[in-house]
């Protein structure tokens, strides 16, 4: 059964994305290297640790993404339940919660999304926590999601 597609009209796609790796026979599976790679394009984004995990954070110190301690998944903070629900519902074996998240605006994505999905939903995550400056710098970038999946 294919994989239903969803696209975030709220911001880009990266262009550039070699999507031929992720051939059914061999998935890729975003891991804390990608992460690290995608944070590249985000100004002021950087990675710190927590929960005793790698952590990622916007310049202020404002968490947008984190790798799940115990959950094959990556913790990526919306901040907006109603977001989270349509995730849920277009796609639930890739986006999910555990009860400890039900309050919360934050979702878990599977190691096994596609990663131009995930990097469009990293780029939500830390638009809502980035500073002013490094969105203007964003918007005004002309190589926006380009950074390789590895």
């Amino acid at each position: 059964m294919a994989r239903k597609s969803f696209f975030l009209p709220w911001t880009r796609i990266p262009i550039g994305w070699d999507l031929t790796k992720t051939a059914k026979s061999k998935p890729i599976m975003i891991t804390t290297e990608t992460i690290r790679k995608m944070i590249q394009d985000l100004p002021g984004a950087y990675e710190e640790s927590s929960y005793g995990t790698p952590g990622f954070k916007a310049k202020g110190g404002k968490l947008f993404a984190r790798i799940h301690q115990e959950e094959d998944a990556v913790v990526i903070l919306l901040g907006d339940i109603a977001m989270r629900d349509q995730l849920m519902a277009s796609d639930p074996d890739t986006y999910y919660i555990t009860e400890h998240y039900r309050k919360y605006g934050t979702v878990l994505v599977a190691t096994t999304i596609a990663p131009d999905e995930f990097f469009a939903l990293l780029v939500v995550a830390w638009k809502r926590v980035a500073l002013k400056r490094d969105l203007k710098a964003y918007e005004d970038s002309g190589d926006k999601g380009t950074s390789e999946s590895g």
